[in-house]
This record gives structure tokens, sequence and C-alpha cells, in this order.
């Protein structure tokens, strides 16, 4: 795995306007970077590919140990009012999208896993298309080998996905929800959307905050159209918690992502899978930070529900090394066994490996110069040279 200098497409700004991209700089710090590249051999790529395919499927054994269990729910913070609406979601098989597991990888040691954004996993646009246009473009520019690739065929199987979910699971019309004033995940659903009309299924936007509740208990879109489909990029620990979450149960609604992915879009899943696979090459090892884990000198301490590296800690030595501050942390927290991210130059690097439904199908890589990669770490493509 080596990181490679390039030279930047002149017209990369005015094709990211073309294509929507309106989030490639973010308060005044460039996010999308193509002065450089990750490169990869084949065999790199295959192990990250079989090791999120195992993951992924030991994650699934997860969610089968956590449903089943009183007092796991408990554990992973599963409001109680909710529980057989999650458990109904897993029992009932209730089709997944997409997940996007981040592992530390140097293309030496195997993968190893840091968490599961399995609920709303952001940067897809990005790693889906706005990489391979770079790909196709620097080989017209003659500025990469010819015969270098991307793993990347995230768009082909978004589009099959939506595909099945109309013809398989019977997906009539498609809602597709975010916040307010959030232009990444704005982009985001666009693209999805995209993608879904790619696919034959047609869709309809509306805002989270417009979402609203009919007579019957079902909920409604702006023109009080009832939604029985709806993907929502926005996370389940807010939905289990607020107080249309009542009525979840009996709305009638088909959600992607799916309710059983609260429990493995949380930290919890981490010393669950430590526990079930112990000594898994793949996994670190991980505690609840209640359970007195065992004394360990380098560590990292994550809120259960801590999204873009919000309130995670890391100790090297006892000592406390890196932290970002946010609001989470109430609800409990975990601690992983620190495993360094791959340094290149003065930035770390995370791998996101993308999974569309149950198959991994590509890598976004994000570097940072700070040890905990946030939400606004920086963007950069790869390549396949063998």
């Amino acid at each position: 795995m080596k990181r490679v200098a390039i030279s930047e497409r002149p017209d990369w700004r005015e094709k990211a306007a073309e294509y929507g991209f309106e989030f490639h700089t973010m308060y005044g710090e460039p996010y999308w970077c193509e002065d450089a590249y990750y490169q990869f051999t084949l065999a790199q790529i295959e192990t990250i590919e079989d090791a999120t395919a195992e993951l992924h499927q030991m994650c699934l054994q997860v969610v089968e140990k956590v449903v089943a269990s009183d007092e796991l729910m408990t554990k992973f913070c599963i409001p109680k009012h909710t529980w057989a609406f999650v458990r109904n979601a897993w029992q009932t098989r209730q089709p997944s999208l997409y997940s996007r597991l981040d592992l530390v990888y140097d293309g030496v040691n195997p993968p190893k896993l840091l968490e599961n954004n399995a609920d709303t996993p952001t940067s897809l646009y990005e790693a889906a298309f706005f990489q391979w246009i770079w790909l196709e473009d620097q080989l017209k520019a003659g500025l990469l080998p010819q015969g270098a690739d991307q793993y990347n065929s995230l768009q082909e199987k978004l589009i099959e996905r939506f595909g099945e979910l109309r013809n398989e699971h019977g997906f009539g019309l498609l809602h597709f929800a975010c916040c307010q004033e959030t232009v990444e995940d704005r982009g985001t659903v666009q693209y999805l959307q995209d993608c879904a009309l790619e696919a034959g299924l047609p869709s309809e936007f509306l805002f989270i905050e417009e979402i609203g509740l009919g007579e019957k208990g079902q909920f409604t879109d702006v023109q009080n159209q009832v939604i029985s489909n709806l993907f929502k990029l926005y996370p389940w620990e807010f939905m289990l918690r607020e107080m249309f979450s009542t009525k979840l149960e009996d709305a009638g609604v088909r959600w992607l992502e799916p309710a059983w992915k609260s429990i493995i879009s949380n930290k919890a899943l981490l010393p669950l899978l430590w526990e079930m696979f112990p000594n898994h090459p793949n996994l670190l090892p991980a505690y609840f930070s209640n359970d007195t884990p065992p004394p360990m000198e380098n560590y990292v301490v994550k809120p259960l529900f801590s999204r873009e590296g919000a309130n995670v800690r890391i100790v090297e030595n006892g000592k406390e090394t890196a932290r970002v501050d946010g609001p989470y942390g109430e609800e409990g927290t975990i601690v992983q066994q620190y495993c360094p991210l791959p340094r290149f130059g003065d930035s770390y690097t995370v791998i996101g490996s993308w999974l569309i439904n149950d198959t991994p199908c590509g890598i976004g890589l994000r570097e940072d110069k700070a040890m905990i990669t946030q939400d606004l770490s920086r963007f950069y493509p790869h390549v396949i040279i063998d």
C-alpha cells in the first residue's frame, strides 16, 4: 500500500459542480483531495475483500445473539419500548441496502475492524462515483499506467440492489429523507435516489423534519401521501428515543436501513464480537468499560453511539494522546485495543470498506493529520496496480 503523488485534474472543480458534488470543500478546507492516490496490489484488495465478507457475517451472528437476549438488548441501549420492533425487523429479515466497515490496514498485516457504520454510512458518493471519474480521467491523461484499475463496483451493485428491492421485495414508491442543512447528507441521498431511478424504482425526497403522522398512525409526506418505504440518512439511536418511536411498530414502514442495524452500528458490537470470536485475526480486543476490562497499556475509549470520532479518546502507555469532544458518552463506553492507523508523511489513513447488501464491492480512503478520523477528514482516491 503506497501513497503516490499525482497532478490534479485542472478542471476537477468544474466537474464537481457539474456532477453536483457540492461538499468537495467544507468550511474552507479541502475534503476531496487528488494531489495523491493510494496504490494497492490485487492481493491486498483481495485481503480487504475477504476480511470484509467474513467480518460482515460475524456481525450478523451478533444480531442473532442480541435479539434473543433481554440482557444484551439492555447492554446495547436499545430502548425497551422498541425491543419488539427491532426484533421483528430481524426475524422477518427486513432487507438492507449498504454498510461500511472502517478498517486499519497497512498492506502487510491483517486488516483490523475499528467499527461498523451499518446504519448511516456516508462518503458513498465520493467512493462510488467521483473517484471512478477521477480514475477514468487520469487514465485518459496518461498519468496512470495503462491497466490501472479500482476496487469499485459500488454504483453497479447499488443499482442492482434497488432493482432487487423493487422486483423481489415488492418495494413501490421509495421515499428518501435526511436532515435539513446537511449538504453532505443531501448529496449522498440525491446520489442514492439517482441509483434507484436507474433501477426503475420511483422515489420522492423529503426532509426528516417534514415527516408527519396521519390519523391512522401512518407516517406521511408533505403531500399527505402515506410513506410505505423509507430510506433515512438518520441514525436509529436518535429515532428510537424520539416521540415518534412509540409509533414505529404500527406505522407499516419498510425502513432502509432496517431497525436491526441499530445493533451493529453500535460500538457495543465490538466487545461482543471479541467475546464470540476471540483472537480472530481481523478483530481487536474490546470490552465494555463497566465490565472491568483487563489492563491494557494502549487503548481507545469509544462511546456506544459516537459518530465522526466524537468523544473518542486514545490512551498510550497510560497517558491520553488524543481526544475529540462531543455530545456522547452518557450511554456508556467500550474500550478497544489501540491499533495505530498507518502513517503517510504527517497523515493517518483509514479504509472504509463497503458492502452492498452482503457483498463487499469497494473502498474509500480518508486521511487526517489527527490520529482520530473525523467528519472533515480528507477523502483520497485509490488504484490497483499489479
